[in-house]
C-alpha cells in the first residue's frame, strides 16, 4: 500500500526593510517559493519582520512552521525579537542563514568557479569577506569570523580577510592593498543598505581591482541549499 506523505510547513523569516517594508516582502516570499520548488510535497512560506502583520498571516497559513532565519549571525533578532513575535504558534526554529552548515562549501564552490574562469589559481587569491559587524555586540563578526575560518578550511586561498561596516577593522583598512587578484566577498543576505553604499564606497576608496561578488544570499543555490537544512531538520 502507498503511503501519502503529510505535507510539511515551514517559514523562512528576513529582517526586512522598514523603509520600504513591501519590497524585502517581495523578496522574501521569491526565495520560500524557489526553496519550495525543491520540497514540493512542502508548505513554505516567507515573512518579514519589518512588514506590517506579514509574520502572523505567513504563519496562520504554515502552522507550527520550522522556522528558518534569513540572518547573517544568531543576534539580539533571532534569539530574542524572533521567538517572541512567533510564540507558540512556530515549531522549531533552526540556526540562521549565516550559521548554515553548508554555506562556507557554497561559498568555496563559487569562488573555485570564479577564480577558474579568470584562469587564477586559488593559492594565489585573497579573498576579503565583508560583514556587517556591531558596536552594541562581538557577535556578528564572531560569525563572519567563524565563517571565513571554515572556508579556509576547503578554499585554500592565499589569504581570507574580514572586514566590517560597524567596527574595526573597517572595509577600506582591510580592502587595502590587496591587488587585482582578489575577490570580494559580502557576507550579507540582501543587496540592500551597506552592499548598495557602504561596500563599494570603500572599495572605490582604496582603488580595489579585484572580482566584486554579489551577497552571497543572492547565489543561486541558496535556495536548495535551504530546502536541504529543512529537510534534515
Amino acid at each position: 500500500m502507498t503511503q501519502t506523505r503529510t505535507p510539511t510547513n515551514a517559514l523562512i523569516v528576513s529582517h526586512g526593510q522598514p523603509s520600504e517594508p513591501e519590497v524585502a516582502e517581495a523578496e522574501i516570499r521569491a526565495l520560500a517559493r524557489a526553496v519550495a520548488a525543491h520540497l514540493p510535497e512542502w508548505q513554505i512560506e516567507g515573512a518579514t519582520l519589518a512588514a506590517d502583520g506579514a509574520l502572523e498571516a505567513a504563519l496562520e497559513r504554515v502552522p507550527g512552521a520550522i522556522v528558518y532565519p534569513m540572518f547573517m549571525a544568531d543576534g539580539w533578532f533571532t534569539q530574542t525579537a524572533l521567538p517572541r513575535r512567533l510564540g507558540d504558534h512556530a515549531g522549531a526554529v533552526l540556526p540562521p542563514f549565516g550559521l548554515d552548515a553548508g554555506l562556507p562549501q557554497l561559498a568555496a564552490d563559487w569562488l573555485m568557479a570564479e577564480v577558474a574562469a579568470k584562469g587564477w589559481a586559488a593559492r594565489d587569491v585573497s579573498v576579503f569577506v565583508s560583514g556587517h559587524g556591531s558596536g552594541r555586540s562581538p557577535r556578528p563578526a564572531e560569525v563572519t569570523r567563524d565563517f571565513a575560518a571554515t572556508l579556509g578550511g576547503v578554499f585554500a586561498a592565499k589569504e581570507i580577510r574580514c572586514g566590517f561596516v560597524e567596527e574595526a577593522p573597517y572595509l577600506a583598512d582591510v580592502a587595502a592593498g590587496l591587488g587585482a587578484m582578489a575577490v570580494s566577498l559580502p557576507f550579507f543576505a540582501a543587496r540592500r543598505g551597506h552592499v548598495l553604499d557602504d561596500l563599494p564606497e570603500a572599495l572605490e576608496a582604496v582603488g580595489f581591482a579585484g572580482l566584486r561578488l554579489d551577497p552571497i544570499g543572492l547565489h543561486p543555490r541558496v535556495p536548495e541549499m535551504i530546502a536541504n537544512s529543512l529537510r534534515r531538520a
